[in-house]
């Protein structure tokens, strides 16, 4: 019997991590829109609504920071519950740097998960991030430890996937072909 395609499974999450300039936002939003029933989740998007003090993942003080991120997890977690229990697949794309931090995310799913790490590479990263608008360039400095976090923590649970030499729609159409394979 041949096996499923995505968009036949019925809802799955799809979270799709990196580093800053892995692509993730530009690749979520396309794998989003090739499929017939989802929702796009943006981390950065649900980090926005804090308005009156907000503090950036990486700011201080840091209780507030780790309070918040947990906010955000928590908030992206009900959104791809709400999309999956509506039979939509939810499509979820952030930072998320270690085991503690995606099993909180993905802990009350009633869904098959996959995650994906977006891994061009530090230099590509570095270029693509240094390319963007002022007001869409993060100013990080923690590539290194970053990358190493996220082997140590997803090195045998994630699809790492390689797209240093794909561009976002290529990447995307791997995704949705390919996704299938590996839930």
């Amino acid at each position: 019997m041949a096996s499923k395609s995505l968009a036949e499974l019925g809802p799955v999450c799809i979270v799709i991590t990196g580093m800053p300039g892995a692509g993730k936002s530009t690749v979520a939003e396309l794998v989003a829109m090739g499929l017939p029933r989802s929702m796009m989740l943006s981390g950065d998007a649900v980090a926005a609504m804090i308005v009156g003090g907000r503090v950036w993942a990486l700011g201080s003080p840091r209780h507030e920071a780790l309070a918040q991120i947990e906010l955000i997890n928590r908030n992206l977690a009900a959104l791809a519950r709400n999309a999956t229990e509506a039979g939509f697949t939810a499509v979820i794309e952030t930072v998320l740097p270690d085991r503690a931090e995606f099993d909180a995310l993905t802990s009350s799913l009633a869904c098959d998960v996959l995650l994906i790490v977006l891994s061009p590479g530090i230099e590509v990263c570095r270029a693509r991030n240094a390319t963007r608008a002022n007001d869409q360039r993060w100013e990080f400095d923690g590539y290194e430890a970053l990358e190493a976090e996220m082997l140590d923590n997803f090195r045998d649970s994630a699809w790492w996937f390689d797209t240093a030499q794909l561009g976002p729609s290529e990447t995307a159409e791997r995704i949705i072909s390919e996704a299938h394979t590996r839930l």
